[in-house]
């Protein structure tokens, strides 16, 4: 397979987001948070965090994230007394999904595009040019992709020219965030190629077209997908049902609490094997005081242990 120039657009900074976002020093053209900012704005996070300042939530928890379901993560206050943590995520459903049976989880990495205009675009790839003489590029935002990353873009739902990738530049995306994944509110190309690569991806659409009419307006800036807003370093969830955008502050008690969720499925089909019970028994709380005991106890050994198998 050839590289295809044509995957590649001039970025532009928009102007509306003068007011709230600041550039970088080394890369003044491109509209960004400054690593004070990033802590700033995401405050509630007080865990590791990137050279950016973006939240870096722990290798650890993104792994378990990885069995978890877009019910355990919205339902709220979750099934028998566990289960999800409402309010806390942000669910995106009506995607296609690359590959249904594989879940996704990692920190979300922002894009935000916006239609273009020539004379934003002219601008600043003529500041571009005189800086360091490198036209500029989406390739811009693929090179700082980290791995666990998830790469997150809104391309406004743009089907043609909303083309984020083909097939190369999926491939370099999928060996940088080492199979973080990718979500597009907007399309991509190259089908064919792109659907036997292992790397779970959510999209609106694809389309043979190259990219363009569209100005990358935003990298790692608070973006919107769907009608939520996600943020850098939120985690993101995905399975065959649609995405969820976590606060990284939440991951932990979303997560753990999704355990019980487990094991209350679990304990609940356990029961329903026996024969003895009709569902009203047993689902969605065991309603005899003794049985409710076993449920409980059976709960607190089953807890034990999965904490014990987990890493540090």
């Amino acid at each position: 397979m050839t590289i295809r120039k044509r995957g590649l657009i001039p970025l532009a900074a928009a102007a509306c987001f003068a007011s709230v976002l600041a550039p970088t020093p080394a890369k003044a053209q491109l509209w960004t948070w400054t690593k004070d900012q990033m802590v700033e704005y995401t405050k509630a996070w007080t865990g590791d965090r990137f050279p950016d300042g973006r939240p870096k939530v722990p290798d650890a928890l993104i792994e378990r994230a990885k069995g978890l379901s877009q019910e355990e993560i919205t339902i709220p206050g979750g099934r028998g007394g566990g289960g999800g943590v409402g309010g806390y995520s942000q669910y995106v459903g009506d995607w296609e999904v690359l590959h249904p049976g594989k879940h996704m989880a990692g920190r979300a990495f922002t894009v935000q595009f916006m239609p273009a205009r020539s004379d934003l675009d002219a601008v600043v790839n003529a500041k571009a040019q005189a800086a360091g003489g490198r036209s500029l590029n989406n390739q811009v935002a693929f090179d700082m992709l980290q791995p666990g990353d998830v790469l997150v873009v809104d391309l406004f739902g743009k089907k043609e020219g909303g083309t984020i990738v083909g097939d190369n530049l999926f491939y370099y995306i999928m060996k940088a965030t080492k199979g973080g994944g990718l979500v597009v509110d907007g399309s991509f190309r190259d089908l064919e190629g792109i659907a036997e690569m292992d790397m779970p991806c959510y999209y609106k659409s694809v389309h043979p077209s190259a990219i363009g009419g569209a100005t990358l307006s935003g990298i790692n800036v608070p973006i919107r997908i769907g009608n939520v807003t996600v943020m850098p370093g939120d985690l993101v969830i995905g399975d065959r049902e649609g995405v969820s955008f976590v606060p990284p502050q939440n991951a932990q008690q979303i997560i753990d609490a999704a355990d019980t969720t487990h094991i209350h499925d679990e304990w609940t089909r356990m029961m329903f094997d026996t024969g003895k019970y009709k569902s009203s028994e047993i689902y969605s709380s065991p309603s005899d005081p003794a049985l409710r005991a076993q449920y409980q106890e059976y709960v607190k050994k089953r807890l034990e242990e999965i904490r014990a198998q987990q890493p540090k």
